[in-house]
């Protein structure tokens, strides 16, 4: 099978954590990983260890906050393949959780070119490849933190973690999401968060230093579900490994 035979996946932010886990679990499909990091020696590092699980694996350095390292990527990618089939924008960034009062708009800066800028930049200059697929799929790994409704629910912990960057960036991307999914049909943009609202929990990982009550596999359940999607599939919805979560 080569790889143009084979389904095909960019994962930005793939050398740990829920991108690292998405790639293995969509490897063991059989799929052709296309490894975006960042770091370039622990992409690689990444690369090596699932294919060492008997995946077929890429690396591909890419930094989602600059124009040139995106453009490499798609040149990279296009050595392999002339397609995409899915999109998995995975990389993000916590910020330093600087109270609203003391917020600047170079914090806020700094997390909108990852978390907002980030997928636009990836989004965009993949859409050829992305065009050329049968069934295309983006998904966007977003936050409960970027949900209305459950930032404003007293019972939910975020609602106490006062901060502008991260939260109101996750809000902006899950409507970016929306606009995209109405304006390319052609396309499925969906987005998850790695956690289950309704019991108050979230995958531990690096950002949140492991405090979370999911596992790593747990958190990208709902990454794997919009990522295998159907042609029949929906788009433009929001959902973590329970279902349905409100904007």
């Amino acid at each position: 099978m080569t790889n143009t035979e084979r389904t095909s996946v960019l994962i930005t932010g793939g050398n740990k954590g829920l991108g690292l886990e998405t790639a293995r679990r969509l490897g063991e499909r059989g799929w052709t990983i296309f490894l975006g990091s960042r770091d370039e020696d622990r992409g690689r590092a990444a690369a090596g260890e699932l294919t060492a699980g008997g995946a077929n694996v890429v690396p591909v350095p890419l930094d989602v906050t600059s124009d040139d390292s995106v453009a490499g990527a798609v040149r990279l990618v296009r050595e392999h393949t002339d397609r995409l089939d899915v999109l998995v924008n995975n990389a993000g960034v916590p910020g330093r959780v600087v109270a609203p009062a003391d917020a600047t708009a170079g914090e806020i800066h700094s997390v909108y070119d990852t978390n907002v800028y980030g997928p636009i930049r990836v989004t965009h200059a993949f859409l050829p490849l992305l065009r050329a697929a049968d069934n295309p799929r983006v998904v966007m790994v977003s936050s409960a933190g970027g949900s209305f409704a459950v930032v404003t629910d007293p019972e939910q912990a975020v609602s106490k973690m006062h901060e502008l960057a991260y939260s109101s960036s996750k809000a902006a991307l899950n409507m970016i999401t929306v606009r995209y999914a109405q304006a390319l049909p052609e396309i499925k943009f969906n987005v998850v968060t790695p956690g289950e609202v309704a019991n108050h929990k979230f995958t531990a990982t690096d950002m949140n230093n492991h405090t979370g009550q999911l596992t790593v596999t747990e958190g990208t359940d709902p990454i794997v579900e919009l990522a295998t999607l159907g042609a029949d599939g929906p788009t433009g919805i929001f959902i973590d490994r329970l279902g349905p979560v409100a904007w």
